[in-house]
């Protein structure tokens, strides 16, 4: 059974080399080895050429979105595994995994336990991010608790449920397993196989004003047929949430056009906050 696995970059060329080794010494076989390299303006792509990969080079920036669905796009797997450049997996993530879909062939997506690394030591997670097992829209709507790097995938749900969506520069991923989540369960690996790393200053989820964008990608799940009503009202209560909790960063740092922007999402809801309204 063919993995493909998908690495998007942009300029982590010092963060790459590590992220391949990891595939590369993964147990199992057949993996085909896609990078999509977001027009970076490093060594990204010398780096690249060391390895037995289908190199892919956007010709324009086009977000981490994009360049997952370019992969996607070009890979040929009945099976679909994502890493992020500055993660890594151990050597028997893509065994296991693969072993759990050939005995449980009613589920569409699992993923494992993480090891997280922040500025080189190793934390744990707290209990609000425990990776979760079955049906858990209640939760999804609340933090993203599906990792890229580590679910693995069948094609056919991607195909069914949409790719990324590329009008999303950040939380792409949150809106992708709102999407998921709404839909199917995902399944769980009580255990460790991916080591996700993280505090470096060019991290996406270190930018402000996320919660603008988790507004949004509540509101499109909320448009969707796909929800029971008690799906809706949990994803309305969510929405005016993180709307509110956006609107007070918006205020206290003076960004009005991000207020706005909100505001007007949060009327389309028929939601209004009271102390802004």
């Amino acid at each position: 059974m063919l993995v493909s696995v998908i690495i998007p970059v942009r300029n982590r060329a010092y963060f790459l080399k590590e992220a391949l080794a990891s595939v590369l010494a993964q147990t199992y076989r057949p993996l085909e080895i896609i990078v999509v390299d977001d027009a970076s303006t490093d060594a990204t792509p010398y780096v690249v050429g060391r390895y037995p990969v289908i190199y892919h080079r956007m010709g324009r920036r086009g977000g981490p979105a994009a360049a997952r669905n370019r992969g996607i796009r070009i890979s040929r797997g009945e099976l679909l595994a994502f890493l992020d450049s500055d993660d890594l997996w151990l050597p028997s993530k893509v065994a296991l995994q693969v072993a759990y879909l050939r005995e449980h062939p009613e589920a569409v997506a699992v993923q494992p336990e993480e090891i997280w690394i922040k500025e080189g030591r190793r934390i744990s997670p707290r209990g609000k991010h425990r990776k979760p097992h079955g049906f858990f829209f209640h939760r999804a709507i609340k933090l993203c608790l599906i990792s890229p790097s580590g679910v693995m995938i069948r094609r056919w749900v991607l195909e069914e449920i949409g790719l990324f969506d590329e009008e999303f520069p950040v939380c792409e991923d949150y809106e992708l397993w709102l999407r998921l989540a709404a839909r199917y369960p995902v399944h769980l690996l009580p255990f460790p196989l991916v080591v996700k790393r993280g505090g470096h200053p060019d991290q996406l989820s270190r930018l402000p004003g996320l919660d603008l964008w988790r507004l949004k990608a509540l509101a499109k799940i909320l448009h969707h047929p796909v929800l029971t009503p008690e799906m809706r009202i949990l994803a309305l209560v969510e929405a005016r949430r993180k709307g509110e909790i956006f609107l007070r960063g918006a205020r206290k740092h003076g960004n009005l056009r991000g207020a706005l922007e909100a505001l007007k999402i949060l009327r389309s809801l028929r939601l209004f906050p009271p102390a802004l309204s």
